[in-house]
């Protein structure tokens, strides 16, 4: 194996493995920013052994392995052990003489670890965007350059955001839990973001080979569903549960056999899945019946509806989305709900009056590096016979992802906007 072999392979298995990892260790150190910080020691360690070695039969329990030696290191080496590290270090001890049990190390009750450790990362003493910074980091695995571009931020500023809020959850001494009661409602609106943002990036990956991260959009419909039953008066979750299943409800008809994406007008509705579209609808109903119609999930898991009920693309009520979209942004402005509105309003009422709102978010700052907003308006170039125009949006837009299978599809459509331009 060569070494850019290995290296993809480790990269490969840290995403998936990344937040089992922090999960294990912080339930045993029950210091959330320390165990981010030995599992990346475990991530340097895998770097610097497998593309020597190979990579692991069992490579995500080599990570979980070397991961709780360093942390067992770390405790010996405190000047100071009191009686919680002594009997922490002790049960350590105990388990990596049992260690061959790999498998049940790595998967002891670890849905229910993620969750606690978003609502511990959710604290109301860090900021709204260093909660769900800090989480994307450890549970998505994502890189600051990535957040950044999902958050439309600078990269230094989440960097920034990451650092103090990792000093703060160290210095605070806060308690690693689930909260009860008040508090777990104070955290609910940070932990529903995240649990959100968990679902967008496996729905549309921010990097790599793959258009999905399929267990990233299963992990967080599992959150989402278990927040329903600790929270089952709270609309809002309700709503983001029936968005989650819906857009899932999509996933078996969003690629091709070869992975290549395939757009929802597109797409064959014989392979969405009827029984999570139902799921999703009846949660939907229940954040209405729980007085949440108008609320931020809500209304996208409504607008999603509006697909999901259609039995063929042409029958698709773009105007009832248009409408949607323009609730939304009362209740949440945002520059990329604009564009979504446009996307429905040049459905609904023709290409170019889609493109006159496109054209009016071009200088928005916000968008200045955000590849849907060249890619929306070369769809809608394209299908006004500004070929030239389309493919040069087109490419400007591949440009600006850092996904490969989306370049691959944006390189095409250019390529197909400049097959059909005449010929000068």
């Amino acid at each position: 194996m060569t070494a850019a072999d290995a290296h993809s392979a480790i990269l490969a298995v840290w995403r998936v493995e990344q937040p089992r990892l922090i999960t294990s260790l912080a339930r045993m150190l029950r210091d959330v920013p320390l165990a981010e910080e030995l599992t990346q020691d475990a991530l340097v360690a895998a770097l610097e052994r497998w593309p020597e070695t190979g990579v692991p039969e069992k490579p995500g329990a080599w990570l979980m392995m070397t991961a709780k030696r360093r942390a067992l290191d770390h405790l010996r080496r405190g000047q100071m052990l009191n009686r919680k590290h002594e009997m922490i270090t002790s049960e350590m001890e105990e388990e990596q003489q049992t260690m061959p049990d790999f498998d049940s190390a790595l998967d002891d009750d670890i849905g229910d670890e993620l969750l606690r450790l978003i609502f511990t990362a959710c604290h109301p003493l860090l900021s709204r965007e260093a909660r769900a910074a800090l989480t994307l980091r450890m549970i998505c695995g994502l890189t600051t350059e990535e957040i950044a571009r999902a958050f439309l931020q600078p990269a230094a500023t989440i960097a920034q955001r990451i650092v103090r809020a990792k000093r703060t959850l160290s210095e605070s001494g806060l308690a690693y839990e689930t909260p009860t009661g008040e508090e777990l409602a104070q955290r609910l609106v940070s932990v529903l973001e995240v649990i959100y943002l968990i679902f967008n990036e496996g729905y549309t990956a921010t990097r790599g080979q793959d258009w999905l991260r399929p267990q990233l959009c299963n992990e967080a419909l599992r959150m989402g569903r278990v927040l329903t039953s600790i929270a089952p008066h709270e609309a809002e979750a309700y709503g983001l549960l029936a968005l989650m299943e819906m857009n899932a409800s999509r996933t078996a008809a969003r690629t091709d056999a070869a992975g290549e994406p395939i757009l929802m007008l597109d797409q064959n509705r014989a392979r969405w899945d009827q029984l999570q579209i139902r799921r999703g609808l009846r949660a939907l109903v229940r954040a209405r019946e729980l007085g949440g119609a108008r609320g931020f999930y809500v209304l996208q898991a409504a607008i999603i509806a509006c697909h999901a009920q259609a039995k063929t693309a042409e029958e698709t009520d773009w105007s009832r989305i248009a409408e949607l979209y323009a609730e939304l942004i009362e209740v949440m402005p945002s520059p990329i709900i604009e564009l979504n509105r446009a996307v429905a309003v040049g459905m609904a009422e023709g290409p170019e009056a889609g493109l006159v709102i496109v054209n009016n978010l071009m200088g928005e700052p916000a968008l200045k590096n955000y590849h849907l907003l060249p890619s929306v308006r070369g769809d809608f170039l394209y299908k006004l016979g500004r070929y030239e125009e389309a493919r040069a949006a087109f490419e400007a837009a591949s440009v600006l992802t850092d996904n490969r299978r989306e370049y691959d599809f944006l390189k095409r459509r250019a390529a197909d906007a400049a097959s059909a331009a005449p010929v000068k």
